[in-house]
């Protein structure tokens, strides 16, 4: 399962503090303490609030996630592995910062996280390249189908006209309190209604449009550059364009996951492009100049005399643009000697003919070519 966005997580916008990631982090560390939650992934739950916390208060990490996403903090190894954490050791730091506030003793606080700006959900794309445009770079227009606001009641979610009462169950707070004894003493939890969904607010004629949603589903069209080099498997982030926030919070992101085509003669290694050319026997015991197909058009390729099957020949700066960096890979030539299977009677006496002056001896490689491949490749 994909990491859920950090920012998501907390329920702050990008642009936050680094006070409002503290305050958005106490609130929800008070939500889903074991003894206050029923949700049973409280624990998980807790530990990935601190994971998001961690990074985002680090002034590098957060630039490098705001950046590159998951991937590039990984990289960084500065992603600290919440999986085996003691979670009470976690607790007992919150309590020593002096956060306190768990709700023991009787303790709480009303009202405060339903008009928490919260952002949108991030969404999915996948997208279909083929081989030369994940080489060189091009403009693709995506379809994204997302929510946005209901242009009949303008997002309130009331048919235009009528008007909202407060909702009898939380009296208009859009929280409600559960109390219950522990071993810790009183608990009062503070969740979010149930009948007004947080709103506080219930709608006496719902939109007819939105059903009183106060969204409706569309579908956009946006164009992306895609940029030279990228390969099979990476993302785009398109910023701001997934599903918008509440009570004005940002909107998610769109993720597009890249999918690249097979080639019908290339194969790709990293930034250098492979290619297997078969040459005849007079072209590898003679050695030839020959034209050889590469992503950047037709090159000239010479064939040293006695080049042997399996041989690989470096073309510098024949395979893929560095993806945001500067030059390309390499393209590798693997050779491939063609052994006829059927001669003309001249041929056949010519070949007869040399064979009398190479002889009968027999010789031993100590290596085959894979192991000549594998030295080369391994440097």
């Amino acid at each position: 399962m994909s990491k859920r966005d950090y920012y998501e997580i907390l329920g702050v916008s990008r642009t936050c503090t680094k006070e409002e990631i503290n305050v958005s982090f106490r609130r929800l560390a008070r939500q889903y303490h074991p003894d206050v939650s029923t949700d049973p992934d409280a624990e998980d739950k807790f530990k990935e609030i601190n994971e998001a916390k961690d990074v985002l208060l680090d002034d590098q990490k957060r630039a490098t996630y705001d950046q590159f996403g998951h991937a590039g903090v990984n990289r960084m190894g500065g992603v600290p592995d919440y999986s085996n954490v003691d979670i009470s050791s976690i607790f007992e730091e919150i309590f020593n910062a002096g956060f306190g506030g768990f709700g023991f003793g009787g303790s709480s606080r009303r009202g405060s996280s339903r008009s928490m700006p919260r952002k949108g959900y991030d969404l999915q794309y996948n997208l279909v390249l083929e081989f030369e445009e994940a080489v060189f770079g091009v403009e693709k227009e995506v379809e994204i189908t997302r929510n946005e606001v209901c242009t009949h009641c303008n997002g309130d979610g009331a048919e235009p006209g009528t008007s909202k009462t407060n909702c009898p169950t939380c009296d208009g707070m859009g929280e409600v309190r559960q109390s219950r004894q522990t071993i810790l003493g009183p608990i009062t939890q503070v969740i979010t209604c149930p009948t007004c969904n947080g709103q506080g607010k219930i709608t006496d004629v719902p939109c007819k449009q939105c059903n009183g949603k106060g969204l409706e589903q569309k579908t956009v069209q946006k164009k992306v550059n895609i940029p030279a080099g990228i390969s099979n498997g990476m993302q785009i982030r398109l910023s701001g364009e997934g599903q918008p926030g509440s009570n004005g919070g940002p909107s998610g992101d769109v993720y597009i996951s890249v999918r690249v085509k097979d080639h019908k003669i290339f194969r790709r290694n990293d930034y250098d492009v492979l290619l297997d050319l078969n040459i005849n026997v007079v072209q590898a015991t003679l050695g030839a100049e020959i034209d050889v197909p590469t992503v950047h058009g037709d090159q000239k390729l010479t064939i040293p005399p006695g080049t042997q099957p399996g041989k690989v020949i470096r073309m510098r700066n024949k395979g893929i643009p560095i993806l945001r960096g500067n030059g390309h890979g390499d393209q590798l030539v693997m050779i491939n000697v063609n052994i006829p299977k059927k001669l003309t009677d001249e041929q056949v006496d010519l070949f007869e003919k040399l064979a009398k002056t190479m002889g009968s001896e027999v010789n031993y490689e100590a290596k085959g070519i894979l192991d000549s491949l594998r030295d080369f490749f391994n440097g």
